[in-house]
Protein backbone atom coordinates (compact mmCIF):
# COMPACT_ATOMS: atom_id res chain seq x y z
CA UNK A 1 0.00 0.00 0.00
CA UNK A 2 1.37 3.41 -1.08
CA UNK A 3 0.70 6.60 0.55
CA UNK A 4 0.13 9.50 -2.04
CA UNK A 5 -0.60 13.00 -1.56
CA UNK A 6 -2.82 14.47 -4.92
CA UNK A 7 -3.03 18.68 -5.13
CA UNK A 8 -5.25 20.27 -6.97
CA UNK A 9 -5.43 23.20 -8.67
CA UNK A 10 -7.74 25.98 -8.66
CA UNK A 11 -8.63 25.34 -11.86
CA UNK A 12 -9.40 21.60 -11.15
CA UNK A 13 -12.07 22.46 -8.87
CA UNK A 14 -13.49 25.72 -9.96
CA UNK A 15 -17.45 24.25 -9.91
CA UNK A 16 -19.50 21.32 -8.19
CA UNK A 17 -18.88 19.62 -11.16
CA UNK A 18 -15.38 19.71 -11.45
CA UNK A 19 -15.42 19.26 -7.28
CA UNK A 20 -17.43 16.04 -8.11
CA UNK A 21 -14.59 14.78 -11.15
CA UNK A 22 -12.24 15.19 -8.45
CA UNK A 23 -13.56 12.97 -5.58
CA UNK A 24 -13.96 10.55 -8.63
CA UNK A 25 -10.57 10.24 -9.41
CA UNK A 26 -9.44 10.37 -5.48
CA UNK A 27 -12.18 7.15 -4.66
CA UNK A 28 -10.66 5.12 -7.84
CA UNK A 29 -6.88 5.76 -5.89
CA UNK A 30 -8.34 4.98 -2.66
CA UNK A 31 -10.03 1.57 -4.51
CA UNK A 32 -6.67 0.76 -5.24
CA UNK A 33 -5.58 0.25 -1.79
CA UNK A 34 -3.64 3.46 -1.39
CA UNK A 35 -3.46 6.02 1.73
CA UNK A 36 -4.94 9.44 0.10
CA UNK A 37 -4.03 12.87 1.17
CA UNK A 38 -5.58 15.48 -0.81
CA UNK A 39 -5.06 19.17 -0.93
CA UNK A 40 -6.64 21.71 -2.15
CA UNK A 41 -6.62 25.09 -3.45
CA UNK A 42 -10.04 27.73 -3.26
CA UNK A 43 -12.07 27.07 -6.43
CA UNK A 44 -11.58 28.98 -9.39
CA UNK A 45 -10.76 32.47 -8.94
CA UNK A 46 -12.04 32.68 -5.51
CA UNK A 47 -8.95 34.40 -4.04
CA UNK A 48 -8.74 37.01 -6.63
CA UNK A 49 -12.93 37.59 -5.65
CA UNK A 50 -11.84 37.97 -1.93
CA UNK A 51 -9.15 39.94 -2.63
CA UNK A 52 -11.37 42.39 -4.98
CA UNK A 53 -13.74 42.38 -2.08
CA UNK A 54 -11.35 43.56 0.10
CA UNK A 55 -9.82 46.45 -2.35
CA UNK A 56 -13.60 47.95 -2.38
CA UNK A 57 -12.90 48.89 1.23
CA UNK A 58 -9.35 50.30 1.25
CA UNK A 59 -6.39 50.16 -1.13
CA UNK A 60 -4.16 48.87 2.09
CA UNK A 61 -5.43 46.86 4.16
CA UNK A 62 -3.31 44.91 6.75
CA UNK A 63 -1.82 41.84 5.79
CA UNK A 64 -3.68 39.89 8.75
CA UNK A 65 -6.89 40.69 8.48
CA UNK A 66 -5.82 39.52 4.57
CA UNK A 67 -4.61 36.26 5.58
CA UNK A 68 -7.92 35.71 7.59
CA UNK A 69 -9.73 36.70 4.54
CA UNK A 70 -7.98 34.68 2.00
CA UNK A 71 -7.67 31.18 3.58
CA UNK A 72 -11.07 31.22 4.21
CA UNK A 73 -11.27 30.26 0.13
CA UNK A 74 -9.41 26.57 0.56
CA UNK A 75 -11.56 26.20 3.60
CA UNK A 76 -14.44 26.10 1.40
CA UNK A 77 -13.09 23.56 -1.18
CA UNK A 78 -12.01 20.91 1.43
CA UNK A 79 -15.26 20.85 2.98
CA UNK A 80 -17.53 20.34 -0.30
CA UNK A 81 -15.09 17.98 -1.56
CA UNK A 82 -14.56 15.64 1.78
CA UNK A 83 -18.89 15.48 2.04
CA UNK A 84 -18.93 14.43 -2.00
CA UNK A 85 -16.37 12.17 -0.90
CA UNK A 86 -18.56 10.61 1.98
CA UNK A 87 -21.43 10.55 0.12
CA UNK A 88 -19.76 8.16 -1.89
CA UNK A 89 -19.09 6.15 0.82
CA UNK A 90 -15.88 7.11 1.04
CA UNK A 91 -15.09 7.72 4.97
CA UNK A 92 -13.02 11.06 4.69
CA UNK A 93 -12.15 14.12 6.89
CA UNK A 94 -11.09 17.77 5.98
CA UNK A 95 -8.41 20.02 8.07
CA UNK A 96 -7.21 23.08 7.51
CA UNK A 97 -3.70 24.13 7.50
CA UNK A 98 -3.10 24.66 11.38
CA UNK A 99 -5.07 21.52 12.20
CA UNK A 100 -3.31 19.70 10.19
CA UNK A 101 -0.08 20.92 12.29
CA UNK A 102 1.45 23.58 9.74
CA UNK A 103 3.85 25.88 11.40
CA UNK A 104 4.95 28.93 9.87
CA UNK A 105 6.67 31.94 10.26
CA UNK A 106 5.45 35.17 11.49
CA UNK A 107 5.34 37.02 8.08
CA UNK A 108 1.50 37.39 6.54
CA UNK A 109 0.64 36.86 3.34
CA UNK A 110 4.10 35.13 2.29
CA UNK A 111 4.69 33.09 4.97
CA UNK A 112 7.36 30.08 5.15
CA UNK A 113 6.69 26.31 6.31
CA UNK A 114 8.75 26.12 9.54
CA UNK A 115 7.18 23.07 10.76
CA UNK A 116 4.89 20.10 9.97
CA UNK A 117 4.01 17.08 12.51
CA UNK A 118 2.26 14.39 10.11
CA UNK A 119 1.47 12.42 13.12
CA UNK A 120 -2.01 13.39 13.28
CA UNK A 121 -2.70 13.21 9.44
CA UNK A 122 -0.87 9.43 9.70
CA UNK A 123 -3.44 8.55 12.57
CA UNK A 124 -6.65 9.44 10.09
CA UNK A 125 -4.57 7.13 7.77
CA UNK A 126 -3.83 4.18 9.56
CA UNK A 127 -8.26 4.75 10.31
CA UNK A 128 -8.42 3.93 6.55
CA UNK A 129 -9.44 7.46 5.80
CA UNK A 130 -9.08 9.98 3.17
CA UNK A 131 -7.44 13.42 4.69
CA UNK A 132 -7.99 16.69 2.95
CA UNK A 133 -5.78 19.70 3.87
CA UNK A 134 -6.67 23.04 2.61
CA UNK A 135 -3.70 24.76 1.17
CA UNK A 136 -1.79 27.76 1.03
CA UNK A 137 -2.36 28.35 5.07
CA UNK A 138 -0.58 27.67 8.41
CA UNK A 139 -0.85 28.87 11.67
CA UNK A 140 2.63 30.72 13.48
CA UNK A 141 3.97 29.71 16.82
CA UNK A 142 1.67 33.15 17.97
CA UNK A 143 -1.06 31.09 16.66
CA UNK A 144 -1.80 33.24 13.83
CA UNK A 145 -3.42 32.45 11.10
CA UNK A 146 -0.90 33.04 7.66
CA UNK A 147 -1.27 32.08 4.39
CA UNK A 148 1.70 31.24 2.00
CA UNK A 149 2.10 33.97 -0.79
CA UNK A 150 0.46 33.01 -4.64
CA UNK A 151 0.88 28.75 -5.22
CA UNK A 152 1.22 28.36 -1.89
CA UNK A 153 -0.97 25.21 -1.85
CA UNK A 154 1.81 23.08 -3.95
CA UNK A 155 4.09 24.12 -0.70
CA UNK A 156 1.60 22.51 1.36
CA UNK A 157 1.38 19.36 -0.67
CA UNK A 158 5.22 18.55 -1.14
CA UNK A 159 5.69 19.32 2.29
CA UNK A 160 2.61 16.83 3.46
CA UNK A 161 4.16 14.90 1.57
CA UNK A 162 7.75 14.79 3.20
CA UNK A 163 5.98 14.85 6.84
CA UNK A 164 3.83 11.35 6.35
CA UNK A 165 6.59 10.00 4.15
CA UNK A 166 4.50 9.97 0.77
CA UNK A 167 5.99 7.46 -2.15
CA UNK A 168 5.00 10.28 -4.31
CA UNK A 169 3.48 13.39 -4.75
CA UNK A 170 0.99 14.52 -7.74
CA UNK A 171 0.54 17.65 -8.64
CA UNK A 172 -2.85 17.84 -10.83
CA UNK A 173 -3.63 21.04 -13.04
CA UNK A 174 -4.78 22.17 -16.45
CA UNK A 175 -1.90 21.18 -18.35
CA UNK A 176 -0.70 17.28 -18.55
CA UNK A 177 2.60 18.18 -17.48
CA UNK A 178 5.56 20.57 -17.76
CA UNK A 179 6.30 22.25 -21.28
CA UNK A 180 9.53 23.48 -22.64
CA UNK A 181 7.98 27.10 -22.65
CA UNK A 182 3.99 28.09 -21.91
CA UNK A 183 1.76 26.32 -24.73
CA UNK A 184 -0.25 29.21 -24.74
CA UNK A 185 1.99 31.82 -26.26
CA UNK A 186 4.91 29.40 -27.99
CA UNK A 187 3.34 27.08 -29.92
CA UNK A 188 6.13 24.55 -30.56
CA UNK A 189 5.86 24.01 -26.84
CA UNK A 190 5.95 20.59 -26.27
CA UNK A 191 5.80 18.45 -23.12
CA UNK A 192 8.93 16.83 -21.04
CA UNK A 193 9.15 13.39 -19.61
CA UNK A 194 11.64 14.20 -17.01
CA UNK A 195 12.86 17.41 -15.42
CA UNK A 196 15.38 17.67 -13.17
CA UNK A 197 14.44 19.82 -9.68
CA UNK A 198 17.13 22.65 -10.50
CA UNK A 199 16.35 22.69 -13.58
CA UNK A 200 12.29 23.33 -12.49
CA UNK A 201 13.46 25.24 -9.71
CA UNK A 202 15.31 27.52 -11.88
CA UNK A 203 11.72 27.21 -14.78
CA UNK A 204 9.99 28.16 -11.62
CA UNK A 205 11.28 30.90 -10.16
CA UNK A 206 11.50 32.77 -13.38
CA UNK A 207 8.08 32.72 -14.36
CA UNK A 208 6.88 29.53 -15.04
CA UNK A 209 3.46 29.01 -13.27
CA UNK A 210 2.90 25.52 -13.12
CA UNK A 211 4.63 24.80 -9.76
CA UNK A 212 5.73 27.01 -7.03
CA UNK A 213 9.28 27.65 -6.35
CA UNK A 214 9.06 26.51 -2.70
CA UNK A 215 7.10 23.89 -3.31
CA UNK A 216 10.34 22.40 -5.91
CA UNK A 217 12.59 23.85 -3.13
CA UNK A 218 10.93 21.01 -0.66
CA UNK A 219 10.78 18.04 -3.03
CA UNK A 220 14.53 18.36 -3.82
CA UNK A 221 15.43 18.79 -0.02
CA UNK A 222 13.41 15.75 0.88
CA UNK A 223 13.55 13.67 -2.36
CA UNK A 224 10.36 13.24 -2.59
CA UNK A 225 8.91 12.73 -6.20
CA UNK A 226 6.95 14.81 -7.77
CA UNK A 227 4.80 14.13 -10.28
CA UNK A 228 2.77 17.49 -12.76
CA UNK A 229 -0.30 15.23 -14.08
CA UNK A 230 -3.40 16.79 -15.80
CA UNK A 231 -6.71 16.95 -14.20
CA UNK A 232 -8.65 15.50 -17.47
CA UNK A 233 -6.77 12.97 -19.05
CA UNK A 234 -4.78 9.88 -17.97
CA UNK A 235 -1.67 10.97 -18.72
CA UNK A 236 1.85 10.18 -17.20
CA UNK A 237 2.43 13.79 -16.91
CA UNK A 238 6.18 14.92 -16.05
CA UNK A 239 8.46 13.58 -13.09
CA UNK A 240 10.68 15.61 -11.49
CA UNK A 241 13.84 13.54 -9.56
CA UNK A 242 17.50 14.59 -8.99
CA UNK A 243 18.75 13.67 -12.50
CA UNK A 244 17.41 12.74 -15.70
CA UNK A 245 18.73 11.60 -19.42
CA UNK A 246 19.23 14.96 -21.19
CA UNK A 247 16.78 14.37 -24.24
CA UNK A 248 18.58 14.55 -27.81
CA UNK A 249 21.50 16.39 -25.79
CA UNK A 250 19.35 19.62 -25.34
CA UNK A 251 21.85 21.94 -23.68
CA UNK A 252 18.53 24.69 -22.86
CA UNK A 253 16.09 22.71 -21.87
CA UNK A 254 13.09 25.12 -21.29
CA UNK A 255 11.84 28.48 -21.85
CA UNK A 256 10.21 30.88 -19.31
CA UNK A 257 9.21 34.28 -18.69
CA UNK A 258 7.62 36.48 -16.32
CA UNK A 259 5.26 40.19 -17.33
CA UNK A 260 5.43 43.30 -15.20
CA UNK A 261 9.03 43.82 -14.55
CA UNK A 262 10.42 47.04 -13.30
CA UNK A 263 13.61 48.09 -13.42
CA UNK A 264 14.48 50.68 -10.04
CA UNK A 265 17.76 52.70 -10.42
CA UNK A 266 19.14 54.46 -7.46
CA UNK A 267 21.89 56.91 -7.67
CA UNK A 268 24.42 57.32 -4.36
CA UNK A 269 26.17 60.12 -2.28
CA UNK A 270 30.19 59.95 -2.29
CA UNK A 271 31.74 58.68 -0.85
CA UNK A 272 30.07 55.44 -1.17
CA UNK A 273 29.90 53.93 2.74
CA UNK A 274 28.38 50.67 2.39
CA UNK A 275 25.27 52.49 0.70
CA UNK A 276 24.91 49.20 -1.09
CA UNK A 277 24.43 46.75 1.61
CA UNK A 278 21.84 49.35 3.63
CA UNK A 279 19.89 49.64 0.72
CA UNK A 280 19.03 45.48 -0.13
CA UNK A 281 19.12 45.15 3.83
CA UNK A 282 16.47 47.28 3.86
CA UNK A 283 14.55 45.84 1.37
CA UNK A 284 14.82 42.67 2.13
CA UNK A 285 13.65 43.66 6.14
CA UNK A 286 10.32 44.51 3.98
CA UNK A 287 10.26 41.23 2.39
CA UNK A 288 10.67 42.90 -0.82
CA UNK A 289 12.18 40.47 -3.29
CA UNK A 290 15.09 41.82 -5.63
CA UNK A 291 16.36 39.47 -8.68
CA UNK A 292 18.87 41.35 -11.12
CA UNK A 293 21.00 43.97 -10.16
CA UNK A 294 23.37 45.91 -12.21
CA UNK A 295 26.05 48.17 -10.62
CA UNK A 296 27.57 51.19 -12.29
CA UNK A 297 30.60 52.75 -11.26
CA UNK A 298 32.54 55.15 -12.81
CA UNK A 299 34.99 57.35 -11.95
CA UNK A 300 33.93 61.06 -11.50
CA UNK A 301 30.30 59.91 -11.73
CA UNK A 302 28.17 59.27 -8.87
CA UNK A 303 27.39 55.53 -8.44
CA UNK A 304 24.44 53.79 -9.09
CA UNK A 305 22.77 50.34 -8.73
CA UNK A 306 19.51 49.47 -11.05
CA UNK A 307 17.65 46.17 -9.86
CA UNK A 308 14.69 44.48 -11.05
CA UNK A 309 11.66 43.73 -8.66
CA UNK A 310 7.86 42.79 -9.41
CA UNK A 311 5.17 45.75 -10.50
CA UNK A 312 3.40 44.83 -7.77
CA UNK A 313 6.33 45.31 -5.52
CA UNK A 314 7.04 48.79 -6.41
CA UNK A 315 5.08 51.58 -4.47
CA UNK A 316 6.03 49.34 -1.11
CA UNK A 317 9.74 49.54 -2.85
CA UNK A 318 9.52 53.34 -3.21
CA UNK A 319 8.10 54.10 0.17
CA UNK A 320 10.51 52.13 2.47
CA UNK A 321 13.43 53.39 0.44
CA UNK A 322 12.45 56.98 0.55
CA UNK A 323 11.28 56.67 4.55
CA UNK A 324 15.05 56.08 4.95
CA UNK A 325 16.64 58.34 2.00
CA UNK A 326 18.85 60.13 4.21
CA UNK A 327 20.22 56.97 6.49
CA UNK A 328 20.61 54.70 3.32
CA UNK A 329 22.72 57.47 1.73
CA UNK A 330 21.16 58.02 -1.82
CA UNK A 331 20.11 61.33 -3.62
CA UNK A 332 17.58 60.22 -5.91
CA UNK A 333 15.49 56.91 -7.13
CA UNK A 334 13.88 56.43 -10.97
CA UNK A 335 12.13 53.54 -12.46
CA UNK A 336 11.31 51.98 -15.40
CA UNK A 337 7.56 49.99 -15.72
CA UNK A 338 6.57 48.25 -19.45
CA UNK A 339 9.61 45.60 -18.90
CA UNK A 340 9.77 41.62 -18.73
CA UNK A 341 11.98 38.74 -18.13
CA UNK A 342 12.57 36.24 -20.81
CA UNK A 343 14.68 33.16 -19.57
CA UNK A 344 16.19 30.31 -20.47
CA UNK A 345 17.02 27.18 -18.74
CA UNK A 346 19.28 24.07 -18.84
CA UNK A 347 21.92 22.00 -16.43
CA UNK A 348 23.67 21.12 -20.02
CA UNK A 349 24.41 25.16 -20.12
CA UNK A 350 27.21 24.08 -17.53
CA UNK A 351 29.81 22.11 -20.06
CA UNK A 352 28.26 24.31 -22.80
CA UNK A 353 30.13 27.55 -23.31
CA UNK A 354 28.84 30.29 -25.80
CA UNK A 355 25.00 29.48 -24.67
CA UNK A 356 24.22 33.04 -23.87
CA UNK A 357 26.26 34.88 -26.64
CA UNK A 358 24.11 32.59 -29.26
CA UNK A 359 21.14 34.17 -27.33
CA UNK A 360 22.08 37.76 -27.25
CA UNK A 361 22.77 37.07 -31.12
CA UNK A 362 19.26 35.73 -31.71
CA UNK A 363 17.79 38.33 -29.89
CA UNK A 364 20.04 40.82 -31.74
CA UNK A 365 18.81 39.64 -34.99
CA UNK A 366 15.32 39.86 -33.54
CA UNK A 367 15.57 43.62 -33.00
CA UNK A 368 14.89 42.93 -29.33
CA UNK A 369 16.89 45.25 -27.26
CA UNK A 370 18.33 43.91 -23.88
CA UNK A 371 18.14 46.12 -20.51
CA UNK A 372 19.49 43.97 -17.94
CA UNK A 373 21.05 40.53 -17.72
CA UNK A 374 21.68 37.96 -14.75
CA UNK A 375 23.15 34.50 -15.38
CA UNK A 376 23.83 31.71 -12.84
CA UNK A 377 25.56 27.72 -14.02
CA UNK A 378 22.23 26.86 -15.79
CA UNK A 379 20.50 29.83 -16.88
CA UNK A 380 20.43 33.01 -18.56
CA UNK A 381 18.02 36.04 -18.02
CA UNK A 382 17.01 38.92 -20.03
CA UNK A 383 15.17 42.21 -18.98
CA UNK A 384 13.41 43.02 -22.19
CA UNK A 385 10.41 45.77 -23.06
CA UNK A 386 6.78 44.00 -22.35
CA UNK A 387 6.10 44.49 -26.08
CA UNK A 388 8.95 42.20 -27.05
CA UNK A 389 8.25 39.25 -24.67
CA UNK A 390 6.36 36.61 -26.42
CA UNK A 391 8.06 37.39 -29.31
CA UNK A 392 11.58 36.97 -27.61
CA UNK A 393 10.48 33.53 -26.14
CA UNK A 394 9.67 32.03 -29.53
CA UNK A 395 13.00 32.87 -30.86
CA UNK A 396 14.72 31.58 -28.67
CA UNK A 397 12.38 28.38 -28.36
CA UNK A 398 13.08 28.20 -31.88
CA UNK A 399 17.03 28.99 -31.92
CA UNK A 400 17.56 26.35 -29.53
CA UNK A 401 15.56 23.40 -30.92
CA UNK A 402 13.27 22.80 -27.99
CA UNK A 403 10.09 21.96 -30.54
CA UNK A 404 12.02 18.24 -31.62
CA UNK A 405 11.18 15.51 -29.98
Amino acid sequence: MSKIVMKFGGTSVGSMELIGNVAKRVQLEKEKGHDIVVVVSAMGKTTDDLAEMASKITNNPTKREMDMLLATGEQVTMSLLAIQLNSLGVETLSLTGWQAGIVTDEVHRNSKIKQLDGQKINEHLMANRVVIVAGFQGMSELGEITTLGRGGSDTTAVAIAAAIGADICDIYTDVDGVYTSDPRYVSHARKLEQLEYDEMLELAHLGAGVLHPRAVEFAKNYKIPLRVRSSYEETEGTILKEEVDVENNLVVRGVAFESDIVRLTIEYTVPFNGSLASIFTTLANNHIDVDIIVQSIVEGMKPTVSFSIKKESLSEAIHVLEKKKQNLGFTFADFEVGLAKVSIVGSGMVSNPGVAAQMFDRLSKENIPVKMVSTSEIKVSVVVPQGNMIQAANALHDEFDLAIN
